[in-house]
C-alpha cells in the first residue's frame, strides 16, 4: 500500500501516483485539510477501480460516471460530481496516463458550419482567438434563422433582403459598438460563404452600416481622489491586497489593459533596466518603462504575496487553489471589487485605461506620446483624449454672440 504525505493509505491502479499527485496539490496552494480530502477521494477511486478490474488508464466520462453514481448510492456527503475529479484528472493527462479531452463534436449543421468559419477566420483571416469567439457569437443567430423545420441549413437561398432584415431586426436592440461588431462579423460570414462556394455571389455588401461617429464617445476616466480611494482599499498586509494594489497601478498608472496584466510573465519584468515587457493584441511586445511605485508595488507582491510553490511563471497568481495565473476575467473581478470597496459601483478595467491616458494629458503629455504609451497603431485611436482637454478646448470655442436689443 502507498503511503501519501498526508497520511491516507492508497492501493490498487492509483497507488503509484498518489504521492506526486499529492505533492501537485500542495505545489498549487491546497490548504493541507482540501488537499487530504482529495487524497482520500483518490483513494476511494482507485479500490473501486480495483473492484471493477480497470486500470488508472482506463478513466473516461463514462467510468468517472459511474464511479460519482456509486458513491452516491452508499451515502457520501462530498465530492459527488465529476468536477471534484478534475484536479486528479488533469494531473494523470500531464503525466500520459489517460488521453487528453477530446474535443467537443459539433452535433448539429449550424455548429459544422460555425467550425468552418472559425478555421478560416483563424487560418485564412488571422484573427486573435478571442476576437474570433465574438464573431461566432454574433453570427449564430442569423445562421440559427436559416435552419429549416427538418434541420436543414438553408445558406443557398440567401438574399440581399434576408441579410438587410437581420442586420435591421438585431442592430437596434444593442450599442453602437456591439452593433458595428455584429455587421463586421456578419461581412466576414457572407464573404466565407462565397469563398466556400455555398453562395454564387457575395452579399457582404448587402449588410448595412450600424449608425455611429467616429470619436463620438467621452473617455470616462476616474478622478485623482477616486483612484486614491481605489488604491486605499487595498488591505496591503494581506497577499490579496497586496496583488490587487499592483494591478490597480498598472491599469490605472500605465494604461495596461486587461489582457495583458494577466499576460505578464515573471520574466517580462527586467528589475535592471526598470522596463517591463507588455504582451500586447496581436503577439506584440513592447517594452514600457517601469515607474518607481508601480515597481515597487511590484516587488511587495512578489516578495511578500505571491506563492513560491506554484510553478507557473504568471506574475499574478489566485489566492486560492489551484494557485495558477490569474486570467482576464480575474483581473476584471479585482476592479470590480476594489471599487465596490470604494463606493465607486462597478467599474472596469478599461476605464482604469482611461485615466491612465487622461491624468497623462493633464500634466502636459501630448497625444503622440499618450499613443506610445497606451501601445495605439494609430493617432487617431488616441485622438479622442483631445475631447477630455477642456482648456485647450476653450481657447477654441467661440464666444457666444451678443449684442443690443433693437
Amino acid at each position: 500500500m502507498g503511503l501519501d504525505p498526508f497520511w491516507v493509505r492508497v492501493s490498487g491502479p492509483l497507488e503509484l501516483y498518489a504521492r506526486g499527485f499529492a505533492r501537485e496539490l500542495v505545489g498549487q496552494g491546497y490548504v493541507r485539510a482540501s488537499a487530504r480530502y482529495q487524497v482520500q477521494l483518490v483513494a476511494h477511486l482507485s479500490g473501486w477501480l480495483a473492484s471493477e478490474g480497470l486500470d488508472a488508464a482506463a478513466l473516461d466520462v463514462a467510468v468517472v460516471e459511474r464511479f460519482m453514481a456509486e458513491r452516491r448510492a452508499a451515502g457520501h456527503g462530498n465530492f459527488l460530481s465529476p468536477k471534484a475529479l478534475v484536479p486528479l484528472l488533469e494531473y494523470l493527462r500531464g503525466l500520459g496516463v489517460i488521453a487528453p479531452l477530446a474535443p467537443v463534436v459539433a452535433v448539429s449543421a449550424v455548429d459544422v458550419l460555425l467550425e468552418r468559419f472559425r478555421d478560416y477566420l483563424l487560418a485564412e483571416r488571422g484573427l486573435a482567438v478571442g476576437t474570433v469567439v465574438g464573431y461566432l457569437a454574433k453570427v449564430r443567430p442569423f445562421v440559427a434563422g436559416r435552419v429549416s423545420a427538418d434541420g436543414r441549413l438553408d445558406l443557398e437561398g440567401l438574399t440581399a433582403a434576408d441579410v438587410s432584415a437581420f442586420v435591421l431586426a438585431v442592430c437596434p436592440l444593442h450599442s453602437v459598438s456591439t452593433a458595428k461588431l455584429t455587421v463586421t462579423a456578419l461581412r466576414s460570414l457572407l464573404v466565407f460563404l462565397h469563398v466556400e462556394g455555398v453562395l454564387e455571389w457575395s452579399l457582404a455588401g448587402a449588410a448595412p452600416a450600424a449608425a455611429g461617429w467616429r470619436l463620438a464617445g467621452l473617455p470616462r476616466g476616474l478622478e485623482s481622489g477616486q483612484v486614491r480611494r481605489l488604491l486605499t482599499g487595498c488591505d496591503r498586509r494581506t497577499a490579496a491586497g497586496r496583488r490587487d494594489f499592483a494591478i490597480l497601478l498598472l491599469l490605472a498608472r500605465m494604461g495596461l489593459r486587461r489582457g495583458e496584466v494577466a499576460a505578464l510573465r515573471l520574466e517580462d519584468l527586467d528589475w535592471r533596466a526598470g522596463e517591463i515587457v507588455v504582451r500586447g493584441k496581436g503577439d506584440r511586445r513592447e517594452r514600457l518603462p517601469l515607474p518607481a511605485d508601480v515597481g515597487g508595488a511590484l516587488a511587495g507582491y512578489l516578495r511578500r504575496g505571491r506563492p513560491h510553490t506554484t510553478p507557473d511563471r504568471g506574475v499574478f497568481i489566485r489566492v486560492i487553489a489551484p494557485q495558477r495565473a490569474l486570467t482576464a476575467g480575474g483581473v476584471t473581478a479585482v476592479v470590480i471589487a476594489a471599487g465596490r470597496r470604494a463606493g465607486l459601483g462597478d467599474i472596469t478595467a478599461h476605464r482604469l485605461r482611461h485615466t491612465a491616458a487622461t491624468e497623462m494629458l493633464r500634466a502636459g503629455a501630448t497625444l503622440p506620446e499618450i499613443g506610445q504609451v497606451l501601445r495605439h497603431r494609430r493617432l487617431l485611436t488616441t485622438a479622442i483624449y483631445a475631447k477630455v482637454d477642456r482648456e485647450a478646448l476653450r481657447g477654441l470655442a467661440r464666444p457666444w454672440p451678443t449684442g443690443s436689443r433693437s
